[in-house]
């Protein structure tokens, strides 16, 4: 098994999006508990102020599916969540590549 990376797109109304990131703070305390959840971000693209990206770390996209969506920490997660859950553009798994660096500003402590 490998890590996967779960990106989910959303598009959030200007009146949504206090409510979508509370939401979110909510959820992620379901995350913090699963052990199937390694990390996670919370992104607002900063050119389209309606788009947010989320990335999730799972163990495997079998511990994500089987796990997590199976498990206890799932219907808390889901219920946060739902009502944004039409405003999700693309909600799919992927595998990291060999493809990967650092820049010279990580380098300098700068993240």
């Amino acid at each position: 098994m490998t890590t996967t990376v779960e990106y989910i797109r959303y598009r959030i109304t200007p009146e949504n999006r206090k409510n979508f990131e509370q939401a979110y703070l909510k959820a992620a305390e379901s995350l913090a508990a699963a052990p199937e959840c390694i990390d996670w971000e919370l992104s607002q693209c900063q050119e389209e102020e309606d788009r947010y990206i989320l990335r999730i770390r799972w163990t495997s996209v079998e511990d994500h599916i089987e796990g997590f969506r199976k498990g206890p920490y799932f219907p808390a997660f889901f219920a946060a969540v739902r009502p944004f859950f039409q405003s999700i553009e693309e909600m799919q798994h992927y595998h990291v590549t060999d493809v990967f660096g650092s820049g010279k500003a990580a380098a300098q402590g700068q993240s």
